[in-house]
């Protein structure tokens, strides 16, 4: 619902005001059309953004409501703020401002909502139309709403600075993952893994399908074969992966990140778990490295915050740092033909600024750019929605706790992406790749066996 889709204004048509499903309701017993109410104001406004029919219902301030009563739940507006934030960022960041300042709400099913919200959108596409706009400007001088343009919530990020500089890179790295090792530990479980994870069964725990990936992981790098195998694992997060490998196949770890919290627990449970000998936690950006040489090297959830732009750069640093023979995993979300999180939408603003998805074809044809041969792809799309279902569930679990933590908003957003992610993974919207790649020894030899060892 709340994605950044670059499709220009589609044309809109009236909804049938004789369809019974979409009756105006006033506050009170009564049914039926219902004059100077706000659902009656915003009428218009909705049948510019809807085609056909309101995919869900609408309920306002003052009690009135427009909309299916059967439908998979209901919109509530809490304010006519909600209609002065769309007025001045029309489209995606103005109704992403008025959810997350508490303007606009959700009650019912959230995934079944978003998805019904979505499919009724042409193109998937929220920003005003003409017509839309028009609608929206008589809206808000019916019910009071226009006005000087509201102050966004605090929880609003613009990124400034040369787009993937270190500095810039640094900062939307600390917006997304500084926000506090606790919150994540409620959100991601005992694992403390924000990446996909690999649900072998049906019965199979998210603790469980994240030690899975980890392994496959592991697998497909060939560390059971070399133990004592030194690992680079870049974009490392809180260590997961790195004490996974050291643990069970005596790999030597090197794990960097660039988020200061990160780095920080990372070490803590490194300590714990008593592997300081073989894992160590660098807060380190990949650009800095050089001189070194790695048996195999991990990147995994972390190449969504390099770019296009950086994408060659970030290929030619791990084949610099790859022994000939090597293997290297990148894992990362992906989508058809790429897509940049735009400096205007929900995700650009307050979930991962600067954020890019490029196309799994453009990445492999890097890889082989740079000097890599790759071997193997595989996608895990539907196991990276029911991860995103699973955190919403620790999240909607430890309600009170996480806003204790790091604020109503904050809550809410996180709420909001990861379930609008879920969608986006079960449509097909949004996927997400491991690909394999090897550098050639002199004379071609891949290293490589020749059928795959992993399941």
């Amino acid at each position: 619902m709340l994605a950044d889709h670059p499709t220009g204004p589609a044309e809109q048509t009236a909804l049938d005001p004789l369809d019974p499903s979409l009756a105006v309701q006033a506050p009170g017993p009564a049914n039926g059309t219902a004059r100077g109410t706000s659902a009656e104001a915003f009428g218009p406004l909705l049948a510019a953004l809807f085609p056909g029919t309101i995919p869900v219902r609408f309920r306002f301030w003052d009690g009135s409501s427009i909309g299916p009563a059967d439908g998979p739940g209901t919109v509530i507006v809490r304010s006519n703020e909600a209609l002065r934030r769309l007025l001045w960022a029309p489209g995606d960041l103005g109704l992403a401002r008025a959810f997350v300042a508490g303007d606009l709400d959700f009650d019912g099913d959230l995934f079944l909502m978003l998805r019904a919200l979505q499919d009724a959108i042409p193109d998937r596409d929220l920003r005003l139309g003409t017509r839309a706009a028009w609608a929206a400007l008589e809206s808000s001088a019916r019910v009071g709403a226009l006005g000087r343009p509201l102050p966004p919530p605090p929880e609003e990020i613009r990124a400034r600075g040369w787009r993937h500089s270190k500095r810039r890179d640094a900062r939307a790295i600390s917006h997304h993952y500084d926000v506090g090792n606790d919150f994540y530990r409620l959100v991601l479980g005992p694992s403390l893994t924000y990446s996909c994870a690999r649900f072998v069964d049906d019965d199979a725990t998210l603790e469980d399908a994240q030690a899975s990936k980890h392994e496959l992981v592991c697998q497909k790098l060939g560390l059971p074969q070399q133990p004592g195998a030194r690992l680079l694992d870049i974009g490392c997060g809180w260590g997961s992966m790195a004490m996974h490998a050291a643990t069970r196949h005596g790999a030597d770890v090197v794990g960097i990140t660039i988020s200061e919290s990160q780095a920080e627990r990372a070490r803590e449970r490194v300590a714990e778990a008593g592997l300081t000998d073989q894992v160590q936690i660098r807060l380190q950006d990949y650009r800095d490295l050089r001189g070194e040489q790695f048996d195999a090297i991990s990147s995994i959830g972390m190449f969504e915050h390099v770019g296009s732009e950086r994408t060659k750069q970030y290929f030619d640093t791990a084949h610099a740092l790859l022994r000939p023979g090597g293997r290297f995993l990148n894992h990362a979300i992906s989508s058809k033909g790429g897509s940049r999180l735009g400096g205007r939408s929900f995700l650009g603003r307050y979930v991962f600024p600067d954020g890019e998805l490029l196309d799994v074809g453009d990445v492999v044809l890097a890889m082989h750019e740079a000097g890599f041969e790759v071997r193997d792809v595989e996608s895990l799309r539907e196991h990276y929605a029911r991860t995103l279902r699973a955190w919403v569930a620790n999240l909607e679990a430890h309600w009170d706790e996480a806003v204790a933590l790091v604020g109503i908003g904050r809550a809410r957003i996180w709420r909001l992406y990861m379930a609008a992610s879920a969608v986006g993974f079960d449509d097909g919207g949004v996927s997400v790749h491991q690909v394999l790649a090897v550098l050639p020894e002199p004379g071609g030899r891949a290293a490589m066996p020749a059928v795959r060892t992993w399941t």
